[in-house]
């Protein structure tokens, strides 16, 4: 009798605990569910009042503007003037769109994402370009000028001879330049563009192409590196907007270190760690065997295995060569330098806030969180 009784009363345990697993499904099902609507409402609402509408028309028609300025200020009968703005830039401009092609939306969507996941480890990663581009500045420079060269492919004919290593060079670059960073730019431009105003991603996508290529395509150098310059000063004010908003919501650094530590997501696996802050989410440094990002990897791939992105890329170096003369080129480094010091207050701090002001609004899977900085802080 017992042992039926034990049966009876296992099966009835059983059963219960059944129908408490189907509940808490039901439950992170429903606030998933919650969460996917809220995520529609967000994307198909967009613009939905005329300042906002006013704002994005005036940045789109301002940076015409000033590449169509520089499209008819300057001249762009040689090929010096339309490759290398005719070698006559300042050390701003060139500063500013060493900065401005170095950063787009990959990075306010990526390093707002990794630090709302992990931290702030990742800003090794734009740290150590400062050292980078000095030593772009004050070693490469020199030598690429004194070649007298338009292009790096250009100069690898030059120094080593022969028309192969140039073609090889140059189809090279461009193949890498479409499947890692243009393919990448693009669709996180278009992603953030549909996020926070509701565009359709295709044409989001068809918006941004045509404009850059209307100013690029007709002011060459000259016009790219003004846009750049002039979206670096929007870029710049517009985070800090962000970041001053985000510190005053959250209520200072202390309060943002304390809730960043609690914010727990809603939906996340309770038997594993995973989506749980890290114990060193506030390190840059961590341990060299255990952490997510040990720090001697971190290092090396972010220094020599940047060396080539800031020292022998064409886009960034370019901009370089269309100094007025060495001291300029030297400045617009420098100026870069210090720009690069602002991503950890300008895209990863404004993430993590996100995540400690509204941590059921953070899916993390593993490593991977998806967030939407922009919208957080500022709701459409």
């Amino acid at each position: 009798m017992y042992v039926e009784q034990d049966i009876e009363f296992q099966k009835q345990k059983a059963s219960l605990i059944t129908n408490i697993e189907l509940l808490e499904n039901q439950r992170k099902i429903g606030i998933l569910e919650a969460e996917a609507d809220k995520r529609d409402a967000m994307v198909e609402r967009g613009l939905d009042h005329w300042s906002d509408i006013l704002v994005v028309v005036i940045y789109f028609v301002a940076v015409l503007a000033v590449g169509l300025w520089a499209f008819w200020r300057h001249a762009r009968g040689t090929v010096t003037s339309y490759f290398l703005a005719g070698r006559r830039m300042t050390w701003f401009p060139i500063g500013a769109s060493i900065y401005s092609s170095n950063i787009g939306t990959e990075h306010f969507i990526g390093l707002a994402g990794s630090g709302a996941a992990a931290g702030i480890a990742m800003i090794s990663y734009e740290w150590t370009g400062l050292p980078l581009i000095a030593l772009a500045a004050w070693l490469f420079l020199p030598v690429y000028i004194s070649a007298k060269v338009y292009t790096l492919p250009e100069y690898l004919g030059k120094r080593f001879g022969g028309q192969r290593i140039r073609i090889y060079m140059s189809l090279l670059s461009l193949l890498l330049y479409i499947v890692t960073k243009l393919a990448v730019s693009i669709f996180s431009g278009a992603l953030f563009i549909q996020l926070s105003l509701g565009w359709n991603n295709y044409v989001a996508i068809a918006s941004l192409l045509l404009i850059t290529g209307i100013y690029t395509v007709l002011g060459g150098l000259t016009a790219v590196i003004y846009t750049d310059a002039f979206q670096t000063i929007i870029l710049t004010l517009g985070s800090f907007a962000v970041v001053g908003v985000s510190f005053h919501r959250i209520g200072g650094y202390g309060e943002f270190q304390q809730k960043y530590m609690q914010s727990i997501p809603a939906i996340r696996d309770d038997n594993t760690s995973c989506g749980l802050p890290r114990d060193d989410a506030f390190h840059i440094l961590r341990d060299p065997v255990n952490s997510d990002n040990p720090w001697p990897g971190l290092l090396l791939q972010s220094s020599i295995g940047c060396l080539w992105y800031w020292c022998c890329d064409q886009v960034i170096i370019q901009r370089s060569l269309a100094a007025k003369n060495l001291s300029h080129a030297k400045g617009g480094a420098i100026l870069a330098g210090y720009l690069k010091m602002l991503p950890l207050v300008m895209m990863i701090f404004p993430g993590m806030i996100s995540r400690a002001l509204y941590p059921g609004s953070t899916n993390t899977n593993n490593s991977a969180t998806t967030t939407t900085t922009s919208n957080t802080i500022f709701p459409p």
